[in-house]
């Protein structure tokens, strides 16, 4: 397994096949087929093997569980930023992955969440803002390696086609935006949502 990880963080998942990795294993394809039966099927190994690295939830209160679970996933896909792209569509069912599912739930309950139906309902927005989260940061990092510039370069090429659209007068409040708010760094936009997401839980959970 290690093999097929290897190969997708330092190609991308449009590299993985079972020829490949067998090669890398300096092995023929057919001995892998005898483990593994398909693409898919060891695409769901690697998604396993990924959530096995996941430290364990931690946390007193259930705000503070869902922040670790939060980060872990997070810190996972920026190590392997193909499992960005198999983040969402059908639940994962591997061992690892379902030790991750109950060891969470049990952490929340056990900070006070009793309700399954709350507990599988947190886990699910926390999942959703995940998915769309983790996976806007992974495309912006392979955009920079794509053309060579970061964000600062990038915004920098870009100004002079917006200052002709914000002289037009057409955009005044996105104009403000742009010169006057806050320029955040991913790390911080993403916890800035994970806070926003955190608070309107507790409002309307009352919890």
């Amino acid at each position: 397994m290690q093999a097929a990880l290897a190969l997708a963080d330092a190609e991308g998942l449009e590299a993985v096949s079972l020829r490949k990795v067998a090669g890398a294993l300096d092995a023929g394809p057919m001995r892998l087929y005898r483990y593994v039966d398909t693409k898919q099927e060891l695409l769901e190994l690697m998604v396993d093997s990924v959530y096995g690295e996941l430290p364990e939830p931690t946390g007193s209160s259930w705000a503070e569980v869902l922040r670790s679970i939060a980060n872990g996933i997070r810190d996972a896909a920026l190590r392997h930023e193909w499992f960005a792209d198999l983040l969402g569509g059908r639940p994962h069912f591997g061992p690892a992955t379902l030790a991750h599912t109950e060891r969470s739930l049990a952490a929340l309950r056990a900070a006070g969440i009793d309700d399954v139906d709350t507990m599988m309902g947190v886990l699910e927005a926390l999942d959703l803002y995940l998915i769309g989260a983790v996976r806007k940061e992974i495309t912006q990092r392979r955009a920079e390696r794509a053309t060579g510039e970061n964000e600062r370069e990038w915004q920098h090429k870009t100004f002079p086609y917006m200052a002709r659209m914000f002289a037009t007068g057409h955009y005044p409040t996105l104009e403000e935006a742009v010169h006057d708010a806050r320029h955040r760094s991913a790390a911080e936009v993403f916890e800035l949502g994970l806070g926003y997401l955190l608070e309107g839980m507790s409002h309307h959970l009352k919890l």
